[in-house]
């Protein structure tokens, strides 16, 4: 099994930090992959770069196995991050847009109601950008932080985007760049020969974010704090609600995709940290009254356990 990093030339965010990547020693060409991509290898990695959008390549971890059989254990892609802040920010998140209905268009790859498996690594390369960005001195000019569950492309092992924000003058900053390079060195063992962030599954606790906003700041500060592991972020965007007729705060009696991105999200992550115990945490103050008590009662039918901060210890 090789872990595919995934780079495009038509982002400067993305091949910047692959570059980086691929001056650090002990890199070859790859296997000759079809549609006019490069690949490049090194011990277990594997980095493909093509020119096409960053969400526009679907199912590249099955497609690098048929053109060279080799099986894919994770996927990382490189990417922009834009944010109407426009904070400078470096940020880990998984994929998917499971709140979607099958008559929406995503629109930003991925399929309607789809959640990607969530790399295991999200957690512990959160805390190790975080060392790095600090120790490289991009902190505080620089935000480190996760970022919700969203957009494509759609992949059919444990993925996560690394990402540099969240303007052209930051995109292209050759100290991000190495940041990230330096995080995918150490990350993926290549250092020392030990990966940070890899899954043993042993009764872990693995954190289920529910609520709040796009970059998840009760969710990080567990994960963070604790040292937890995490799977999907379902930011309050991410959970459609319907208000319920008057009275009836129950689940069935809310509309919307919010059950099934709720599923969606636990199922994958279950499947991405085999072994481990999925608990959700919910951004209590993000919820109305009716929503608390929709999502809560759903989530006790469903036999999924809420958990406080604490119980990531």
């Amino acid at each position: 099994m090789v872990v595919l990093v995934v780079a495009t030339a038509s982002d400067p965010a993305s091949i910047g930090p692959a570059s980086a990547f691929l001056a650090m020693p002990g890199w070859s060409p790859g296997p000759p992959i079809p549609e006019g991509m490069e690949s490049f290898t090194n011990g277990n990695i594997r980095l493909l770069k093509h020119d096409r959008s960053i969400i526009a390549e679907d199912n590249l971890d099955h497609r690098w196995q048929e053109a060279t059989g080799e099986a894919i254990s994770e996927v990382i892609f490189l990417s922009k991050h834009t944010a109407v802040s426009n904070r400078p920010a470096l940020t880990v998140h998984p994929i998917g847009v499971p709140h979607l209905r099958e008559d929406e268009t995503p629109p930003q790859g991925g399929r309607p109601g789809w959640a990607a498996l969530p790399n295991p690594r999200i957690g512990p390369w959160l805390r190790l950008m975080q060392q790095i960005a600090a120790d490289q001195g991009l902190v505080p000019e620089f935000e480190i932080t996760l970022e919700a569950t969203h957009h494509g492309p759609l992949t059919n092992t444990p993925t996560m985007f690394v990402e540099i924000g969240s303007t052209e003058e930051y995109w292209g900053r050759q100290d991000a760049a190495q940041a990230i390079a330096l995080v995918l060195w150490k990350g993926l063992g290549l250092e020392e020969g030990k990966a940070v962030g890899t899954w043993t599954g042993n009764g872990e606790k693995v954190l289920l974010g529910i609520g709040g906003g796009h970059y998840a700041p009760r969710h990080m500060d567990i994960v963070i704090k604790n040292g937890a592991w995490v799977g999907h972020l379902l930011s309050g965007y991410s959970l459609p609600m319907e208000a319920p007729p008057e009275g009836n705060s129950k689940g069935s009696g809310v509309g919307g995709m919010w059950k099934h991105s709720i599923k969606a999200s636990f199922e994958a992550t279950k499947a991405a940290f085999p072994g481990g115990e999925v608990i959700a945490h919910l951004d209590q103050k993000s919820f109305k009254g009716w929503q608390k008590n929709a999502i809560t009662s759903y989530l006790q039918e469903e036999n999924i356990r809420i958990g406080k901060p604490n119980d990531f210890l």
